[in-house]
């Protein structure tokens, strides 16, 4: 593998400490030797319930010794899928959420795991990383919660288009994973119609395939190797990206949406697609 850009970053890997890593970190070694990126592995260790004895009881030595041999299995497990790459390991001690949040400043991106609990366990869960880390990180987060299962050829990524500013960010992102991948890139944009029409529904539909056209205008000539399409669908945006992107390697989308959980700094489609999407979901800031 020759040299890596200059102004390159690493790619950030949330460890957990208990359960199962493989599938994101397999994402985030493969996609590491695509950007000739090296990664980071960051695993965090609680702090101790009884904060009257600090850091050298008996179960908090055992815990990182234990978070110590996590790592160091994982730093294995990827010289081994790719002898190549640099790979770090960084024990931290504290919450895990708050700890990968501020691991992500000096992040490219960062790779976790999903276990699909419920929206409530996953926001408040004492181990939950998912929300609260896709809401805080400053850098593109991608969620791997499913093994890549793409059929179709050639393979594709879909990139949720809802015409804000934020939208040209999204698509650039999603042109630039596939350009690596030697994949195709379809642009999506939804329309849900309102309780009450108010206006003319192929209006609306024009609209909305304007506000897309004008959006992937000239990215084809700037990407001449990765097939681009454009698409608007009509129904729920959760629901029909969540469709749309079945079988694909990845959907990218803004992380923050027009409306819903702005305390989160999440819209509600991205709350949705954690949730509903089987391939990976990736978020990219859009402040």
């Amino acid at each position: 593998m020759t040299g890596r850009r200059a102004d390159a970053r690493d790619v950030l890997v949330g460890i957990d400490p208990v359960r199962e890593w493989h599938l994101p970190l397999a994402w985030a070694a493969d996609e590491a030797y695509r950007r000739r990126l090296p990664m980071r592995l960051v695993l965090a260790v609680p702090p101790p319930h009884d904060t009257h004895h600090g850091d050298d009881t008996p179960g908090q030595v055992a815990l990182r010794r234990t978070g110590a041999e996590r790592l160091q299995q994982a730093r294995d497990w990827v010289h081994a899928r790719h002898p190549e790459l640099a790979v770090a390991g960084d024990l931290r001690g504290g919450f895990p959420a708050p700890v990968i949040a501020e691991a992500a400043r000096q992040a490219r991106m960062v790779v976790l795991g999903s276990r699909h609990l419920g929206r409530v366990a996953e926001v408040v869960g004492a181990g939950s990383l998912v929300v609260p880390v896709t809401a805080q990180a400053p850098c593109p987060v991608v969620v791997v919660g499913d093994a890549e299962h793409t059929t179709q050829q050639p393979p594709y990524i879909v990139a949720g288009i809802d015409g804000s500013a934020a939208s040209a960010t999204v698509l650039g992102f999603a042109l630039d994973e596939a350009d690596l991948r030697g994949a195709a890139v379809r642009a999506v944009s939804v329309w849900q119609p309102p309780v009450f029409l108010l206006h003319d529904e192929e209006v609306a539909l024009r609209a909305q395939r304007a506000l897309l056209a004008e959006t992937t205008a000239g990215l084809s000539e700037k990407y001449p190797d990765v097939r681009l399409t454009h698409e608007v669908l009509v129904g729920h945006p959760v629901e029909e990206l969540a469709r749309a992107a079945e079988h694909a390697l990845a959907v990218v989308v803004g992380r923050r949406g027009r409306g819903g959980y702005t305390g989160m700094r999440l819209g509600s489609v991205v709350h949705g697609l954690l949730h509903r999407a089987h391939c990976p979901v990736i978020t990219i800031p859009t402040e």
